[in-house]
Order: structure tokens, then C-alpha cells, then sequence
């Protein structure tokens, strides 16, 4: 997979965890919902200006968004782990696919 894939993959991801649609997000940062398609589908690359919209809209940095998110030991993933769990707060679907996740993983 290409850094173009990999990066709208990733934006969309983002996108998805704050609730938003491609309307919604294309709207806040003043591109259309087909550019937006196309940048998530890997088609498109990101301008700079584009970039710095995203950043503001998904409330994210630079690094969140390039990170590889590669865990060096077990402690650190299962703290970020739990720090998402909490974000999720009382939230039955999202927590049900977590747990179904994590019953599919003891299997």
C-alpha cells in the first residue's frame, strides 16, 4: 500500500471515530465530498492547505496523523488500549464491537 492509500485509510479512520461523514467533513474544511472521497480512497493526495484543514478539523497533530503506531512493549499498547476504551465512555455500540473484538481474539 502506497503513502497515498495509507494516509486517506488513515483519514477516514479519524473521520469515523469523530462521527463525521464525508459531507460533514468536507463542509468544515471547505473541500467537495468527491475530494474528499478520493483523497480517503488513496486517489488524491493532500494539498498543504488541505492538510492544515484537517489537522484543525479532526483536532489532531501531525505526528497523530503520520504516526505508525507501533507499540514497543506490551504496557504502552494496553495503556493506549485503555485510554480509548475510556474515551468510548457508556457508548453499548462501540463497546459491544470491542468487546466482540477482543472475544474473537481469545478464540
Amino acid at each position: 500500500m502506497g503513502i497515498k492509500q495509507e494516509l486517506g485509510k488513515k483519514i477516514k479512520r479519524i473521520r469515523l471515530e469523530k462521527g463525521y461523514t464525508q459531507d460533514k467533513l468536507s463542509e468544515m474544511i471547505d473541500i467537495s465530498q468527491k475530494a474528499l472521497s478520493s483523497i480517503e480512497l488513496g486517489e488524491n493526495f493532500v494539498t498543504a492547505e488541505t492538510l492544515d484543514k484537517l489537522l484543525n478539523a479532526l483536532e489532531i497533530t501531525s505526528e497523530e496523523l503520520f504516526a505508525t503506531n507501533k507499540f514497543k512493549d506490551a504496557k504502552d499498547l494496553l495503556q493506549k488500549i485503555n485510554e480509548n476504551i475510556a474515551l468510548i465512555g457508556d457508548d453499548s455500540d462501540r463497546l459491544e464491537i470491542i468487546y466482540n473484538l477482543t472475544k474473537s481474539l481469545v478464540r
